[in-house]
């Protein structure tokens, strides 16, 4: 759950917020006369989303996805048993 507070406020209980954005992954956004200005979340939520704006802005990798889709929507996939099989793979579930 996103939390708007003011920048004197999360400075009282700057402790309490980061222990919930990393337990909890509550995110809050500070705001610095009323405006938005920093965001606290997990460290994991934020390489997540870090990630995955490396992954979308990447031209060649986001259209191989998209072909990736498409196959799979055309029945052309494999599902995960065939790809243990066929890579002889002993992996369990």
């Amino acid at each position: 759950m996103t939390k708007t507070l003011s920048i004197t406020k999360a400075r009282e209980d700057l402790t309490n917020l980061v222990d919930r954005a990393n337990r909890l992954l509550d995110e809050f956004v500070i705001t610095v006369n009323g405006s938005p200005a920093a965001v606290i979340m997990s460290a994991a939520e934020y390489e997540s989303w870090k990630e995955t704006n490396e992954i979308m802005s990447d031209p060649g990798l986001m259209k191989s996805i998209r072909k990736g889709e498409k196959e799979l929507n055309e029945g052309k996939g494999l599902d995960w048993e065939e790809v243990k099989k066929e890579l002889k793979l002993n992996v369990q579930d």
